[in-house]
Formats: C-alpha cells, sequence, structure tokens
C-alpha cells in the first residue's frame, strides 16, 4: 500500500506522520514531558522542544497495565512504559478552505486499561467526513488514577488527579497547536465511552478545563467513580500494605517501585475492595480538591460545571458484556443484596421491584447494568439540564450475530456506528447475518449527528433538548425515535443512591 510522508510543524517542532487511505496521521505526537523518574506522580510539565523532525509514523507505549490488554491485533502487542503521555492526530487529505471541527477522544477501560492506539479508536472514517480526529493518551492505574496524593511527605510531592491534569494537558496543546492541522481551536469536542464517558463528565467540572472544549460526548459514563479525599485515603493506605511497605516510607518506595508491581498491587486491591465494597471505585477522580472542588452531578447541579452541550446516553444491554469478561459488575443476587445492604428496606425494594422478575438472571444482569452505566447517565441528563443544553439517548441497535450470542447492544456496542466498524472486515462478520444496512444505516445517523454536534452544539434539528418536563430521549435502533422518559421507574427508583453513602 502506497504511503506519503506528511510534515507539520508544531510550538515543539516537526513532526512527520504519513498519508494513506485519504487521511494524512501522526501517531504518538508528545504533549507533555515523560512522568518519569522525580516527575512520577507529578502534574505533567509542558513538553520539551525537539531539535530536527520527530518520525510520528507508529505507536509508542501504552500506559502501564496488565499485557493482556494491550493487544492491537493477532500476537501482536503494544509495548508498554510510563514515558506514554501521547497523542495521535488524524486529518482529511483534502481539507476545506474553512478550519474545521476538531473531535478529541477519550478511550475507556475502567480507569486500569486501554490505549488510544486500540484499532477500533482509528478515527480515519470521522476524519474522511470532515473533522481532525485526536486521540489521547492519559496515565492509568496506580500511576495515574489511584489517588496517593495523601501519602505525601516532606521529601515526595504526590498530587491527586493525575489523568484530569494529563487531559488537560492534553486540550491545551490541542487548543495551541491544532490549527497548524485544519483544526478550529474554538470547535472542538471532547468524547468519550466509559471510564472515558465519565472523564468528559468529569472535565465538565474542572476548572482548569474551562475554555478548552465547545462541547462534550459522554458514551456510558460509569458511576460510582467519583470519591472524596477521605475514602481515597483509605485506598491509598491499603494500596501501600498491598505493596508491603510501611505507611510512613509508602512515598518513597513508590518513586522507586517497578510499573508492573503497581500494576499487579493494584489489580489486588480492586479484587479485595469488591469484597468489602468500601464504597466508590479504588481508581477515578477525587472530588473535595483544589483541583476538583465539586464532582460532576454535584457541580453540574449548582450550575458550577461549564455551561456545555452536552450528549449524554446508554446502551440498552449495558450489563450484559459483564457476564462474560471483566466480572465487575454486581449482576448476581448475592452481589446485589450485599450492595444495597445499606439502604432502607423500602428503598431496596423500591430498586428491585423496578426489575419484574427480580432475582431471575436476566432481572439481574439488567439491575447491574443500570447500576454501572444508566445511573450516571440518568444523574447527569438531570443535573447538567438545568444549566445547558442536553441531549439523551439511548443505543438499542444490534445486528442478529449480537443478539443470537446474548450480548444485544451490550456495553462499548455504539462504538461500532461511532467509528463506522460496520464497513470494515470485522464489522461485515458482525453483519452476516444480512443485517449490513441496517448496521450502516444507524452508523450514518449515529457520525452525521456526532458531527453535526461538533460543528454547531445542537446534534440535528429533530433531537429534542432534554428537559424535566418531558425528558426527550432519542433511540438508536434501525428506525430512530424520540421517547420520552423511557423506563422512568427505574430511573426513579435509583435517585438518591449512592455509593459514597455507605
Amino acid at each position: 500500500m502506497h504511503e506519503r510522508v506528511v510534515r507539520a510543524t508544531i510550538d515543539s517542532g516537526t513532526v512527520e506522520g504519513f498519508t494513506r487511505d485519504g487521511v494524512h496521521r501522526w501517531r504518538s505526537i508528545p504533549f507533555a514531558q515523560p512522568p518519569v523518574g522525580p516527575l512520577r506522580f507529578r502534574a505533567p510539565q509542558p513538553v520539551q522542544p525537539w531539535p530536527g523532525v520527530r518520525y510520528c509514523h507508529s505507536f509508542a507505549n501504552c500506559a502501564p497495565q496488565q499485557r493482556m490488554y494491550t493487544a492491537l491485533g493477532l500476537g501482536k502487542y503494544q509495548s508498554m512504559g510510563e514515558d506514554c503521555l501521547t497523542l495521535n492526530v488524524t486529518t482529511p487529505e483534502h481539507r476545506p478552505d474553512e478550519p474545521m471541527p476538531v473531535m478529541v477522544f477519550i478511550h475507556g477501560g475502567g480507569y486500569i486499561l486501554g490505549s488510544s492506539a486500540t484499532p477500533i479508536y482509528d478515527g480515519a472514517a470521522l476524519a474522511r467526513k470532515g473533522c481532525v480526529y485526536v486521540s489521547v493518551n492519559y496515565r492509568l492505574g496506580a500511576l495515574g488514577c489511584l489517588d496517593l496524593s495523601s501519602l505525601s511527605t516532606r521529601e515526595v510531592t504526590i498530587e491527586d488527579n493525575l489523568f484530569l491534569r494529563d487531559l488537560v494537558m492534553a486540550l491545551r496543546w490541542v487548543r495551541d497547536n491544532i490549527a497548524v492541522f485544519g483544526g478550529d481551536p474554538d470547535r472542538v469536542t471532547i468524547f468519550g465511552e466509559s471510564a472515558g464517558a465519565q472523564a468528559v463528565a468529569t472535565l465538565l467540572a474542572v476548572p482548569a478545563a474551562k475554555g478548552l472544549f465547545a462541547h462534550a460526548i459522554s458514551e456510558s459514563p460509569a458511576s460510582g467513580m467519583v470519591g472524596p479525599p477521605e475514602l481515597r485515603a483509605e485506598y491509598a493506605e491499603q494500596f501501600a500494605a498491598q505493596l508491603g511497605v510501611a505507611r510512613n516510607e509508602a512515598a518513597q518506595a513508590l518513586l522507586t517501585a517497578r510499573p508492573a508491581d503497581l500494576v499487579n498491587a493494584l489489580d489486588e486491591l480492586i479484587k479485595r475492595s469488591q469484597n468489602n465494597m468500601l464504597g466508590a471505585f479504588a481508581v477515578g477522580p477525587t472530588s473535595g480538591t483544589e483541583y476538583l472542588p465539586l464532582g460532576p452531578v454535584e457541580a453540574m447541579r449548582a450550575g458550577r460545571a461549564h455551561r456545555l452541550p452536552l450528549i449524554i446516553g446508554s446502551n440498552a444491554h449495558e450489563g450484559r458484556l459483564f457476564t462474560r469478561w471483566l466480572k465487575l459488575l454486581p449482576t448476581h443476587p448475592s452481589m446485589i443484596e450485599r450492595l444495597l445492604g445499606h439502604l432502607e428496606p423500602e428503598h431496596r425494594e423500591r430498586i428491585t421491584a423496578a426489575y419484574p422478575g427480580y432475582p431471575d438472571a436476566d432481572a439481574c444482569v439488567r439491575l447491574g447494568g443500570d447500576f454501572a452505566f444508566g445511573t450516571a447517565a440518568w444523574e447527569i441528563a438531570e443535573a447538567h439540564s438545568l444549566h445547558a443544553p442536553t441531549y439523551r439517548y439511548r443505543y438499542d441497535y444490534a445486528p442478529r450475530t449480537l443478539h443470537w450470542s446474548g450480548l444485544g447492544a451490550t456495553h462499548a456496542t455504539e462504538l461500532f456506528a461511532v467509528f463506522d466498524v460496520y464497513r470494515t472486515r470485522f464489522g461485515s462478520l458482525l453483519t452476516a447475518a444480512a443485517d449490513g444496512r441496517s448496521a450502516r444505516r444507524v452508523s450514518d445517523d449515529v457520525q452525521t449527528r456526532w458531527r453535526e454536534f461538533s460543528r454547531t452544539g445542537v446534534p440535528g434539528g429533530d433531537w429534542p433538548a432534554y428537559n424535566h418536563a418531558d425528558r426527550a430521549v432519542m433511540i438508536f435502533d434501525r428506525k430512530p425515535r424520540i421517547e420520552h422518559d423511557p423506563h422512568s421507574e427505574r430511573r426513579q427508583a435509583w435517585q438518591s443512591f449512592s455509593l459514597a453513602a455507605r
């Protein structure tokens, strides 16, 4: 396949990428200094300029994580390392005269895994239709998403919310450099899925992110990820114990620990915290700090979040994926009873009654999916719509192959539409049962709306904004439609539920 070289000169130097399939690509451009040595556990520092040309033809490191999650293909794994603060830029080969909207993607993975190099996040299909597509890495797990700041000493400073600081640094890079690639720095849309969607919602509440983006799309944000400093300090103590170091020696030990040891210790901590049900998930944002004064929902309710247009939604069968892989969700009656154990009996019964047939398996999976994802989408839509344009969706579409496999429109399947996977070889396997046409139609609908939203802040004239009067929800399916307050009994049953309240 013929490739041509393409160069761009940005603030820090010249970057060389390549042109293929109608798009220019630059991979692994650094947006910050490598957070290594004394910069481990510190806020990201501005990237140092380089002499000559930096070759950005291939992906460099992803953040340290379990190796099995770094697969890029059959038997092909991405390299890992702490020097991972890079982003990728994809633009159409023939750019229009006008600056293009910019779409910045934040990957998911429960804040412990994932990479911007994952093939599904390629973004070329979006770029070909007239945007500058950027995908971002951030520090994961114990090195970025586990708040260890309570272990700081006079000699060693550990900062909080490192992954949010990384993302803000990446957005600053976009503001300062994206015009070189044909992008409009005033029309930046951040979008993400799962933990990435939760990060998108949280960035709406980060004061330092003000003015760095104009629109936000949050696809299946995860619930129970935001924790107060006291809870984070408790997790930090347990993490130090898991590493086998005394509290007064923890900060120094953390600075020199092998990344693989930090990854393994966090895995053990997460397993144990699931059993102990401490509260919010061990990794994720810490609210009540200078960097993140209020959690996203609290900030939105108070009108203190950035008042920008937001698309927020979830999928029809979120929980089914987790009955097969990453069994982290409460999809079994015994786990659900423990999860709801701290509630008053009438509140507990109100939640389980919203799932007819409980405790049968299907009802448990629906309940687990709502607990993990539906509740966040409901809460965020309810809160953000008080002060800013908010558009709510539910993604119901699945080809027959996914229905036959028992997955349906499960967690992350909307990414097939967003990234135009149904037009790839893998997508044609998924639509082998004569669903190709409907899959492409749904993909075109989602992409058109995401693109229009990135341009104007409105995802099409036939999609009414969400408000407390009628709660309009766009249903993406073989035929798109608007429903008003679907599953209202489930939404209301979860009101006032809080993991952190235990």
